[in-house]
């Protein structure tokens, strides 16, 4: 994993998609309200963190790559706050992609000590058109570019035409191309490199039901999204049941998943997906690309919110995992 960590850095990696923050509101609950059967939260922190999009550029950040992150932004105060968070994180973004007429997405949990009590979503959809008008530069965006995600949470950001247009100039530029699809959004991704969907996004995306109670045929899945997308490899995300590998349509292995506690699972796909496509971008195989997400991705859930995880972190965790090392 070090040798991955080690290629990693000066990586040139952009990011497209959905643009938004994720807003903790963390409190005690101790009483119920007089005026409805609810708690009643005091507040003591409220914390904001880059999401979609972004946090998956947070991450390829966190591994050494040199990245930019392309996706809407509103021109209002919630978008002054998640471009503050990227130039804090040192993540490159064309201000040029600031739109009057949306929204920035804001998705805000009301925590009461580990527990989730709510989530309220703000924000207005993006015009796809919109944004597309916006990008004036694709071209200079990908012409050095070795790695190119998409990541799709179904907010209009990602357009086929976008897509189509992005996926063509990276191949051009021999850069690897991977995709964290959103099914809701109806999109083909032809011929791309990796997609990462989790096992109800594959089941969707392959338009297979699935019988409660069932084992799933997911050399069959693996089959139709090959049919539908082509793409050379799949990841299929399964909880805890660790990931499933495909590779031209073939089902190669299922990888066990890193035993840890889990406190949060928000963000641990912008972990896999950004730790498979850089150690895949690096020249590394795809089992060992995965074992080092499924590392990534077990110290991520056991944090709190849209977290990364450091090198450092993986590194250690790596060496707890071996044979006859006891962990503390």
């Amino acid at each position: 994993m070090q040798s991955i960590l080690d290629r990693a850095v000066g990586v040139r990696a952009v990011v497209f998609g959905d643009l938004f923050i994720d807003h903790y509101i963390m409190g005690d609950a101790n009483q119920l309200s007089v005026e409805a059967p609810v708690p009643v939260v005091g507040v003591h922190e409220d914390i904001w963190l880059l999401g979609g999009a972004a946090n998956v550029a947070l991450n390829l950040k966190t591994f050494g790559a040199l990245v930019e992150v392309v996706g809407p932004l509103g021109l209002d105060s919630a978008g002054d706050r998640l471009q503050n968070l990227l130039v804090d994180n040192k993540i490159l973004f064309d201000t040029r992609l600031r739109i009057s007429d949306m929204q920035t997405i804001v998705k805000t949990r009301i925590m009461a000590k580990r527990q989730q009590l709510c989530r309220v979503d703000r924000g207005k959809m993006v015009n796809g058109a919109a944004f597309e008008r916006a990008i004036e530069n694709l071209d200079d965006i990908l012409q050095s570019a070795d790695l190119l995600i998409l990541s799709d949470h179904a907010k209009g950001a990602l357009t086929q035409h976008l897509v189509d247009s992005a996926v063509g100039i990276a191949h051009r530029n021999n850069c690897f191309v991977a995709v964290d699809p959103n099914p809701q959004h109806k999109l083909c991704y032809s011929n791309v490199d990796l997609i990462t969907p989790s096992a109800n996004e594959a089941l969707e995306m392959a338009q297979i039901g699935r019988d409660k109670g069932q084992p799933v045929d997911w050399q069959s899945v693996c089959k139709k999204i090959y049919q539908l997308h082509a793409p050379k490899y799949l990841v299929i995300t399964l909880s805890d049941q660790g990931m499933l590998l495909c590779k031209d349509g073939q089902v190669l292995r299922q990888v066990s998943t890193s035993v840890r506690e889990v406190f949060d699972i928000s963000g641990a796909g912008d972990t896999v997906i950004s730790a498979i496509s850089i150690s895949l971008t690096v020249g590394k195989d795809l089992e060992e690309a995965a074992r080092f997400a499924n590392t990534a991705a077990g110290i991520v859930v056991g944090k709190f919110g849209t977290a990364v995880a450091s090198p450092a972190e993986i590194i250690n965790a790596a060496q707890e995992a071996k044979p006859g090392r006891s962990r503390r």
